[in-house]
């Protein structure tokens, strides 16, 4: 259990909140105390997910299933409102592990408690198939363990068998290891209550091993082992060995059925109690913790749903203006859906967040900053991690603010290998609400459907991703215009401030599709009948000086004013002693993928009054930014590198839609919404969602030019050739 934090409210439709259980991309399971002063587990679903009425729909649907099985060994269903603004439910709180939990940290139990365990499971089983339901979910995290027996939980994929809304061919589900093989293929029509048995079999297997059947591995691995191996029961107890085998037949007619479980196991159980002793003293230890956690002091949370308490509810206190309807079901032995109810929905989850202080400390809502810090571009990551880290100083410095701000630093060394283990690091830690980065287009790409699927903010920097690449991702917010948008100040210089008539432009293959749409973007622009253009090719190999040579003479003998080149930094400083030594003397564009030092250092003289379209600014030469390059000289000794003036602006964005959320509706689903109605003027850049672009920055565009040996910025690329 975990101290509730600032943006908690202090209760929900009559109970008191105590403490989180846990929290994942769904929502938040607290302990809370009813009105009659017994503990229960409150599920509280995400307000991003409550706006989608296929999930509000699946969440009553979960609430109408739990309500029809009645079970001393099922966590009885308390309460619930499904049509709230943020829909919840209740359940009883057991103070026990899970079996996962129990197995992973303590050892596999012995032959007599699983006998015990798996007789009251199939009688729990029975009353789910009575009630015409097959749960399809039965697994080590999804049941409990109480002093008196354990307790299912977790009706989320609870169906009826003829239920076709889980039943499409193909569809798998269930948990990889702990599933049949009717579910494994997807063979959806067939699964019926023949396939938990199936389940409770592995479940079984692995409380008295402690190993999974079917293995480890990846998902794919274990499910083809499901279906064509034969289980490992090795270390199975011999009494156990022929009910297990049978419960794990792959043909659904040659299992027993849950009474004959039942009755198999019930057989050979001894009297006494049923669990080893370590494990009882641990759960009356976790009893006697919850049992005596005190009254909570509300705290005033500003924008709660009409049902969220904000001060003490008082016994009896009725639970608000929407009308509930009480579910009390099935036996009050015990209170219910314990330290792991976490588990009901976050199994597994890294990452909670520590203990909230006291006092008058303030909420501490979290960014990450996904960058690489060590890899090919660790300059403009550990520039914008500089960046990053000043706008978290300047957020956390203000007067009045309803949150402090706290910053994660991954590297992913500019490996996409390395930025999808970041990416699922962070998606499973619900602390972190946005991320800024990454710093590639390359690990951006990778994780774009990891971070949407945690419904997790990633707000980037420097990526030049296009549009079409990023379609559909609602949860990415790019912070600079897309790669092909760089050609609109080349052809902003070459139209108002050369005046070209004849234009070659030089395709550097080596840059892949983003030379290529740059050269289509400024000759769709320039030509006419006034103006034209030529396109020529240098292979992605062909570096020799040889090459370099024949491009310049096509240029002086297209008699043109004007070269347009989109290579890096090394063949665009050969191109350019190459033009030089052919006498050329028009004027000379690149991209910023050839703005780089060694640019300069190599081609010396012949570099001098290149022109760079870029998508970063010098932040030393705009008055807005004047305080952070003063606050980034004391800091970090030197002028601010590329990016970290734009990697503040993207932070304060952020944070710009957090204040507007506030504290205690901050979360990860709710700022995505927020991102696209913020509108943030910061130092380098205005950010504004527009849907017709679904962009956020369009503007952002600059021009830099090679002149004694450094980039002397020119300015917002509009202003610089008006």
């Amino acid at each position: 259990m975990e101290p509730l934090r600032g943006a908690d409210p202090a209760g929900i439709a009559g109970y008191r909140l105590l403490r989180r259980l846990g929290a994942g991309g769904m929502g938040v399971v607290y302990l809370a105390r009813s009105g009659g002063g017994s503990l229960a587990a409150l599920k509280v679903i995400r307000a991003a997910h409550a706006d989608d009425p296929g999930f509000r729909a699946r969440f009553r649907r979960e609430v109408e299933t739990a309500s029809r099985v009645v079970s001393p060994w099922v966590v009885p269903l308390l309460d619930a409102d499904p049509d709230a603004e943020s829909p919840w439910l209740a359940t009883a709180f057991v103070p026990g592990p899970s079996l996962a939990e129990a197995v992973e940290e303590r050892g596999s139990l012995p032959h007599g408690s699983v006998r015990f365990l798996g007789a009251r499971l199939a009688e729990a089983l029975e009353a789910v198939h009575e009630a015409g339901l097959v749960h399809r979910d039965v697994k080590p995290g999804n049941v409990l363990l109480a002093v008196d027996g354990p307790r299912m939980i977790d009706f989320g994929i609870a169906r009826m068998p003829e239920d076709t809304a889980l039943t499409a061919s193909g569809m798998v589900v269930g948990s990889p290891g702990f599933l049949s093989p009717e579910q494994a293929q997807g063979r959806g029509r067939e699964i019926g209550p023949a396939a938990d048995v199936f389940s409770l079999g592995c479940l079984l297997a692995f409380a008295v091993t402690g190993e999974r059947p079917f293995g480890r591995g990846s998902a794919a691995e274990v499910l083809v082992r499901t279906v064509h191996d034969e289980p490992d029961l090795d270390g199975v107890p011999a009494p156990l060995l022929p009910l297990l085998r049978d419960c794990l037949a792959k043909e659904p007619g040659a299992r027993p059925t849950v009474a004959e479980v039942r009755a198999a196991l019930d057989q050979g159980h001894e009297a006494g109690g049923w669990l080893p002793e370590s494990l009882t003293g641990h759960i009356a230890r976790r009893s006697a913790a919850a049992l005596a956690l005190p009254a909570v002091e509300a705290t005033e949370v500003s924008g709660a749903p009409a049902d969220v308490a904000t001060v003490p509810v008082a016994e009896g206190t009725p639970r608000g203006a929407v009308r509930r309807r009480s579910l009390v079901l099935g036996s009050a032995a015990g209170v219910v859906a314990a330290a792991a109810t976490a588990a009901w929905w976050t199994a597994d989850r890294p990452g909670r967040a520590a203990a909230r202080g006291t006092g008058t400390r303030l909420p501490r809502l979290a960014v990450a900053l996904h960058a690489d810090l060590t890899g090919g571009q660790k300059s403009t990551g550990l520039a914008q991690r500089d960046g990053v880290r000043l706008a978290v100083d300047h957020v956390n410095s203000r007067a009045g603010r309803g949150f402090d701000l706290t910053l994660q630093v991954h590297d992913d060394a500019g490996s996409t290998t390395r930025a999808r283990q970041v990416a699922r690091r962070l998606a499973a830690d619900d602390r972190v609400l946005a991320v800024i980065g990454p710093t590639t287009d390359a690990c951006a790409g990778a994780v774009l459907k990891d971070y949407l699927k945690a419904l997790l903010p990633m707000v980037s920097v420097s990526v030049g991703l296009d549009d079409f690449s990023a379609l559909g991702y609602r949860t990415y917010a790019a912070t600079r215009p897309p790669d092909r948008d760089l050609a609109a100040p080349l052809v902003a210089y070459l139209v108002r401030t050369v005046g070209a008539r004849r234009t070659v432009l030089i395709d550097d293959a080596a840059e892949g599709d983003f030379s290529w749409e740059i050269c289509a973007g400024v000759a769709d622009a320039v030509g006419s009948g006034r103006a034209t253009t030529t396109r020529r090719t240098l292979a992605a190999g062909d570096d020799g000086a040889a090459a370099f040579r024949a491009l310049a003479a096509s240029v002086t003998g297209a008699d043109a004013d004007a070269v347009v080149f989109t290579g890096g930094p090394a063949r665009a400083a050969e191109l350019a002693r190459a033009l030089r030594a052919a006498g050329y003397s028009g004027a000379r564009l690149a991209t910023q993928r050839a703005f780089e030092p060694r640019f300069l250092t190599s081609a010396g003289d012949a570099g001098e009054g290149w022109v760079f379209a870029t998508a970063f600014l010098d932040p030393t030469r705009v008055t807005a930014a004047k305080p952070f390059v003063r606050a980034y000289r004391e800091r970090f000794g030197g002028a601010p590198p590329r990016y970290s003036a734009e990697a503040y602006d993207a932070t304060l964005f952020v944070a710009r839609a957090m204040t507007a959320l506030g504290a205690s509706r901050a979360e990860r689903g709710a700022l995505v919404g927020r991102l696209r109605e913020t509108d943030y003027r910061g130092i380098t850049k205005r950010l504004s969602y527009t849907s017709s672009t679904r962009s956020y920055s369009t503007k952002a565009l600059y021009l830099f030019q090679a002149s004694g040996g450094r980039f002397r910025f020119l300015g917002q690329y509009e202003d610089a050739t008006a």
